[in-house]
């Protein structure tokens, strides 16, 4: 598979779970990949790649940082000489009810979720309008469009995600670049798996296939939105929920 032969990508939060799974599809179909991760977290991922034939080099990044977003995009176009897809997963939560949430609770995921997708994807646009082609791409959620208690930050970030990608696929689709949102469902990950069997098995009644997502699941779509396939689809929120939310 080599869907993205000779194409450039930026994968953020790319040390685990979704993120990991992404770096790895997107060198499977040939790309060239930044795994963009906190320090040594970074490196593994690459490795990981590089064992497996694929190309990779490994960014040290905390993506609230905008001096080290530039560092990383530089990296990018020293090692392999052009950005072509960026995927936003970088992400965190914090949960808690909103009467008891504090202030740098909100704060915190907005500017890692929200935030930090803005100034990746400001980094990115220099090299990828001079190209006249590019692809970013931003890892949202369920929770974004649905809502869920005790998580009024982290569903604002990424419904926060859909309305500035919108808009930005307006900005920039005359140069060929296009602009999505891939939102999984109940994915199984560390996360995920933390919660107990309890909290998991009510996650299934709300899902009408029944099952909990792959990672691999969620990278397949975001692969597809940065190949040429979806060279047409741009502005557009990619469900991969099992149904949860319709």
């Amino acid at each position: 598979m080599d869907s993205l032969h000779d194409r450039v990508a930026i994968v953020t939060g790319a040390s685990r779970g979704i993120g990991r799974a992404v770096a790895r599809r997107l060198a499977a179909a040939g790309a060239a990949v930044v795994t963009a991760a906190r320090e040594q977290h970074a490196e593994a991922a690459a490795a990981e790649i590089r064992g497996a034939g694929g190309r990779a080099v490994a960014v040290s990044v905390d993506v609230t940082d905008p001096a080290r977003i530039d560092a990383m995009v530089r990296t990018a176009l020293d090692e392999f000489g052009r950005v072509d897809v960026l995927v936003n997963n970088a992400g965190i939560a914090r949960d808690r009810l909103a009467l008891r949430m504090t202030l740098a609770d909100w704060e915190a995921v907005v500017t890692t979720n929200l935030t930090a997708a803005f100034t990746c994807a400001r980094a990115v646009l220099r090299p990828m309008l001079k190209q006249r082609s590019g692809r970013i791409i931003s890892v949202g959620s369920v929770v974004g469009q649905m809502g869920n208690a005790g998580q009024t930050n982290y569903a604002a970030s990424k419904a926060g995600l859909v309305g500035f990608s919108k808009a930005l696929a307006r900005e920039v689709a005359s140069r060929g670049i296009t602009v999505n949102v891939v939102a999984p469902g109940m994915i199984e990950t560390d996360m995920t798996a933390a919660l107990g069997e309890s909290a998991q098995s009510a996650m299934l009644t709300q899902i009408p296939l029944g099952r909990l997502g792959l990672a691999d699941e969620v990278a397949a779509a975001v692969c597809f939105l940065a190949s040429d396939e979806s060279a047409y689809i741009t502005g557009h929120v990619l469900a991969v929920n099992g149904g949860m939310y319709m």
